[in-house]
C-alpha cells in the first residue's frame, strides 16, 4: 500500500490566479500544520513568503515535480480563521490573486519573514521614548540660539507632550542623538520605555457631553444590535456629534469585554481622533497608518490580535486587521474616496469593513455627514438602517452659506475684494479664518509669454506644477520634479510666467494683506514630515495662526472652535468633472469644508466664489442642502443606468508602446464576447483620460451590468482567458471590479 504524502497548498504573493503545491519539509509533522502559518519557499529563482491554505493528499502536479517547503514559520497561524476567510471572499469578489491578497493583510515585517513577536532591546509592545521634565518645559526653544539643534528638539517635544520615538527624530532632525544627550543632562529631558501603542496612566478627565435625543436614539439602536450583524448608516450633518456617538457605543462594547475597529479615511485624521479616544479611555490603543514604522504597525496589529488592545484606529489597510474578541466596527466619513485602494490589490476598505461585519456577526457603523449615493441607496433597499442627527451638537448653529459671483469682480491673488474684506472683518472679531483651494504647489502652469511654451511633464500628459519654496517643477501624477526654467528652452526668452493659484501662492498673498496675521499652510507639501501634520494642527487649537490656507486635508473631521469664516476661493475647477461621480463628490467637498465653521458657540460664515453662481449644481446644494442634491443625483443615476443602479468593471491596460493596451484589450473584448450573456454591456476600448502617466499610455474596457451575480460569472470564465491571450505578458493589466475614479 503505498505510503501518503502530505501536500501543502500555498498562497504564494504574486500576479498569477492560482496557488501552489510544495511538499512538507524533512522532519515535518504536516498533520500539525494549520491554515494560516507562514511557509518560507522556493518560487522560480527566488524565495518568497507563502500562507498555508491546506493539506490536501493529492495535486495535480506529478510528485516528483514538486519543491519542498523550506522553513516552517509559525507554530500557530499568523492569520486566524476569520481573516482567512475574508481574505477568500475578497479574492473572489475583486478577482484578484488570493496569495496577494493575503501578503496585504499581513505587516511589512511580516510577509518578510520576521518573528510573529518584537525583537530587541524593550520588551514586546514597547519602545525608548524621550519627553520634557517640568523644568524642559520651561524652557524657550528661542532662547538657544547657540544650539539650533537643541532648539529644534525642544520644540518637538513641546508640540508632543506624550513623548516621541526615535524614528520621529531621527526623520525630522538628522544626527540628533548627541544633542538629546545634553538635554537629558541639563535636566530637561526624560527618556523612559513606552508602548508603541498609546495608553494612558494618568486621569480621564475628558468630561462627558450631555447626548441630545438624536444622539441617543443611535446609540441605543446600534448597542441594542450588539451580538449579530446589522449595517448603520450615521448620516449626521457636520458638528452633529457623531464622534460622541463613536465613543459612547465603545463603551458599551469595552464593558462586554469586546474590541471596538474605528477606520478613517486619512492618516491627517487620526491623530486628533487618538486624542479624542485617549481623553475619554485609560485602555491601549493600537494605531495602524502608512506614516509609523514598521516595527510599530507590527506591535500594534500584534497587540490587536492578542486581544491586549481594547481599541483599533487605521486607515484603510486596518479593516484587515485581526481581533480576538470583535465586538463593533466603525467607518468614520464612508463616502470618502481614501477608503478605496487604486493601486494593485483595489478594494473598498468600507465595502470589505461590511461583509467582514457580517461575518462575525456585529453591528457596523458607517457615519458620514455627506454619505455616498451607494450607502443611501443602500438604506433604500433595507441593507442599512439610517440613523440621522439632523442638528448640531451643543448651542453651535448651521453656517450661512453665501455663493459669490466674482464675474467682472477685481481679484487679487485669486482673492476678491468682498471676501478680502470679510477676512478683515473676522480677524477683527479675534477669530479665525479658513480658505479652501485644492491645488497644492504656488502655480498649476509655467507659461512663455513670448512663444506661449508650456513646461509639461515628459512621461504624463499633464502640465509641470510650478512649486515656489523648492524652486522645482513638479508632476503631481508621477512624482518627476527638475529645477525651474531660467530661460524658455523653446525660445530662449526670459519672461517665463506663473500662471493660476495653488495654496502656496495663496499663503504669500495673505501674508502680503495682512503681515501681522499668522498665516498656516496645510497641505501634503507642508505635512511630509512625520508628526508636522500635528503640530501644524496644534498651533491652530491653540489660536497662534489665524489664516489657514489648505486642500482637502482641512475639509473634513477637523473641530476648529475659532474658525468663524470658510473661503471657497475656487468652486469651479469641481463643476465640470468627466468623470459620472464629480457632481457628488464637488457636492460633498464643499459641505465638508463648509462645515468647519461655527462649529461652538460662534456663528459661521461660508463663502463659495464662483464664475458660475447659477450652475445646477451649486445652486440646488445652497439653496436645498445636500440630501436633496443627493435624492435629484439618485435620480439622474437611475435614469442613466449608472452605479448604484448598475454594476461596473474596469480592465485597465498599460504599456510603453501606444498601440499594445488598446491591442490587448480588443483581444479581451473578443474573447468576453464568447461568453456573453444579457445585461451585460462592453464599452470600449478606448484611451484613459490621462493616456500617459509615468511613462506609460493607458486604455480602458468598461463593463456594465444590471446583475451583480452576471458578472461576476463572466469574470470567473474570462480571467483565465485573459492570461492566455497573446499580449498579455507584454502589458500590465488589472481589473478594478466597482471602480471609483475612471482616470
Amino acid at each position: 500500500m503505498p505510503k501518503f504524502q502530505p501536500i501543502l497548498r500555498v498562497a504564494i504573493p504574486s500576479p498569477l490566479h492560482r496557488n501552489f503545491d510544495y511538499l512538507p519539509p524533512p522532519g515535518c509533522d504536516a498533520s500539525q500544520l494549520l491554515p494560516g502559518v507562514r511557509l518560507r519557499v522556493p518560487f522560480g529563482r527566488t524565495k518568497t513568503i507563502g500562507i498555508l491554505l491546506e493539506v490536501d493528499s493529492h495535486s495535480t502536479v506529478e510528485s516528483a515535480r514538486l519543491k519542498a517547503v523550506l522553513e516552517v514559520l509559525d507554530e500557530q497561524p499568523a492569520l486566524p480563521p476569520d481573516i482567512m476567510q475574508l481574505a477568500r471572499w475578497a479574492s473572489g469578489y475583486y478577482h484578484h490573486p488570493l496569495g496577494e491578497v493575503l501578503s496585504a493583510t499581513l505587516p511589512a515585517l511580516l510577509r518578510t519573514g520576521h518573528t510573529l513577536q518584537i525583537r530587541g532591546t524593550y520588551p514586546k509592545g514597547h519602545e525608548h521614548c524621550w519627553l520634557l521634565t517640568e523644568t524642559g518645559k520651561a524652557i524657550e526653544a528661542s532662547s538657544l540660539t547657540r544650539a539650533p539643534r537643541q532648539s529644534a528638539l525642544l520644540r518637538l517635544l513641546q508640540a508632543n507632550p506624550d513623548g516621541m520615538i526615535a524614528e520621529q527624530f531621527a526623520e525630522q532632525t538628522g544626527d540628533w542623538r548627541g544633542a538629546m544627550r545634553t538635554l537629558i543632562e541639563k535636566g530637561w529631558v526624560e527618556s523612559k520605555e513606552s508602548p508603541c501603542i498609546t495608553a494612558l496612566d494618568r486621569e480621564i478627565n475628558d468630561p462627558r457631553p450631555s447626548l441630545n435625543a438624536a444622539q441617543n436614539e443611535a446609540v441605543t439602536a446600534v448597542c441594542g444590535s450588539l451580538q449579530r450583524y446589522q449595517a448603520f448608516l450615521l448620516d449626521g450633518v457636520t458638528g452633529s456629534g457623531k464622534t460622541e456617538v463613536y465613543l459612547r457605543i465603545i463603551e458599551q462594547v469595552l464593558a462586554q469585554g469586546l474590541q471596538a475597529l474605528v477606520l478613517v479615511p486619512e492618516i491627517g485624521l487620526t491623530p486628533q481622533l487618538v486624542t479624542r479616544f485617549q481623553r475619554r479611555f485609560n485602555v491601549p490603543l493600537a494605531v495602524l497608518h502608512s506614516g509609523l514604522s514598521d516595527r510599530e504597525r507590527l506591535t500594534a496589529w500584534l497587540m490587536a490580535r492578542d486581544g491586549q488592545a481594547p481599541i483599533v484606529i487605521g486607515t484603510r489597510s486596518a479593516v484587515f486587521t485581526p481581533l480576538a474578541r470583535p465586538g463593533v466596527f466603525i467607518i468614520d466619513e464612508e463616502h470618502d474616496l481614501s477608503l478605496k485602494q487604486q493601486e494593485g490589490f483595489r478594494y473598498s476598505a468600507r465595502d470589505v469593513a461590511v461583509m467582514r461585519a457580517h461575518q462575525a456577526q456585529i453591528p457596523i457603523v458607517l457615519g458620514s455627514a455627506t454619505p455616498s449615493l451607494e450607502s443611501l441607496y443602500n438604506v433604500t433597499t433595507g441593507r442599512y438602517h439610517l440613523l440621522t442627527l439632523p442638528e448640531r451638537a451643543g448651542s453651535a448653529l448651521h453656517p450661512a452659506i453665501e455663493v459669490l459671483d466674482v464675474r467682472h469682480q477685481p481679484m487679487e491673488d485669486s482673492l476678491s475684494l468682498p471676501l478680502l474684506s470679510l477676512i478683515k472683518r473676522h480677524l477683527a472679531g479675534n477669530n479665525q479664518v479658513l480658505l479652501f483651494l485644492n491645488r497644492r504647489g504656488y502655480a498649476p502652469t509655467l507659461l512663455c509669454h513670448d512663444c506661449g511654451w508650456v513646461a509639461e511633464c515628459r512621461r504624463c500628459d499633464a502640465r509641470l506644477t510650478l512649486h515656489h519654496g523648492s524652486r522645482l517643477l513638479q508632476c503631481h501624477h508621477c512624482g518627476t520634479q527638475r529645477p525651474i526654467d531660467k530661460h524658455c528652452p523653446k525660445c530662449s526668452s526670459a519672461d517665463l510666467r506663473s500662471l493660476g493659484h495653488g495654496t502656496e501662492r495663496i499663503e504669500q498673498a495673505l501674508q502680503r494683506h495682512f503681515p501681522n496675521t499668522p498665516v498656516l499652510r496645510i497641505d501634503r507639501d507642508s505635512t511630509r514630515r512625520k508628526g508636522a501634520l500635528q503640530t501644524l494642527l496644534d498651533s491652530v487649537h491653540t489660536g497662534e495662526s489665524q489664516i489657514l490656507i489648505g486642500t482637502q486635508m482641512l475639509a473634513k473631521g477637523h473641530h476648529f472652535p475659532d474658525v468663524t469664516l470658510v473661503g471657497i476661493l475656487d468652486a469651479d475647477q469641481g463643476l465640470f468633472g468627466a468623470d459620472f461621480r464629480a457632481s457628488e463628490r464637488m457636492a460633498q467637498l464643499i459641505i465638508q469644508v463648509a462645515g468647519r465653521a461655527g462649529r461652538a458657540d460662534k456663528p459661521g460664515q461660508v463663502i463659495i466664489q464662483t464664475h458660475h453662481p447659477d450652475h445646477p449644481l451649486l445652486h440646488l446644494l445652497i439653496t436645498q442642502g445636500y440630501h436633496n442634491f443627493a435624492a435629484a443625483a439618485l435620480e439622474e443615476r437611475r435614469e442613466t443606468h449608472l452605479p448604484p443602479f448598475s454594476n461596473l468593471v474596469l480592465l485597465r491596460a498599460e504599456a510603453g508602446n501606444r498601440e499594445l493596451p488598446q491591442q490587448f484589450l480588443s483581444e479581451a473584448r473578443a474573447a468576453a464576447e464568447i461568453q456573453m450573456m444579457a445585461g451585460i454591456e462592453l464599452l470600449g476600448p478606448v484611451p484613459a483620460p490621462m493616456e500617459k502617466r509615468a511613462g506609460r499610455y493607458r486604455a480602458h474596457l468598461l463593463l456594465q451590468a444590471t446583475r451583480r451575480s452576471d458578472l461576476h460569472r463572466l469574470l470567473d470564465a474570462w480571467i483565465p482567458r485573459l492570461e492566455k491571450l497573446p499580449l498579455a505578458r507584454k502589458v500590465r493589466w488589472a481589473l478594478d471590479v466597482d471602480p471609483m475614479e475612471m482616470f
